[in-house]
């Protein structure tokens, strides 16, 4: 059997479940990413820096993105060993993700899928994952 893997991803966290001949694994990687940021005593509308001009939503983006990388990053440490992934969840982090994979064309493994799925459980997203892989090594 293959090593497969389903990911439940928002941005909160990704719950990661891997699959092969002996079982299943589990692995949960909260994620640094903070959302709706207020920096203290934050007044002007841009700061100068030399002849540029850098606004405070440029920087909170720029940080933003970066955290999400790092988050992405962490989540590739996991999964590099799998040959089939899926990505589930009910943000549009999912998408985020399957960007961030497909742009490394070193990977070995393949994303079969992305799917829109509620908040669950960590008992319902093994099973989600199981069910998937069942269904989609059923149909092939």
């Amino acid at each position: 059997m293959e090593k497969k893997a389903g990911i439940w991803i928002d941005t909160q966290k990704a719950f990661i479940v891997t699959l092969d001949k002996s079982g299943h694994a589990t692995k949960t990687i909260l994620s640094q990413i903070e959302t709706k940021v207020r920096i203290a005593g934050e007044s002007k509308d841009f700061t100068r820096f030399g002849k540029q001009y850098f606004s405070p939503d440029e920087k909170k983006e720029n940080k933003r993105k970066q955290e999400e990388r790092d988050f992405f990053k962490a989540i590739l440490k996991e999964i590099t060993i799998s040959d089939e992934i899926v990505i589930f969840g009910p943000a549009g982090m999912k998408k985020e993700l399957e960007k961030f994979l497909r742009e490394d064309k070193s990977l070995k493994f393949m994303i079969m899928s992305v799917e829109t799925a509620a908040k669950m459980t960590d008992n319902q997203m093994v099973s989600w994952v199981k069910d998937y892989f069942n269904h989609v090594s059923v149909g092939s």
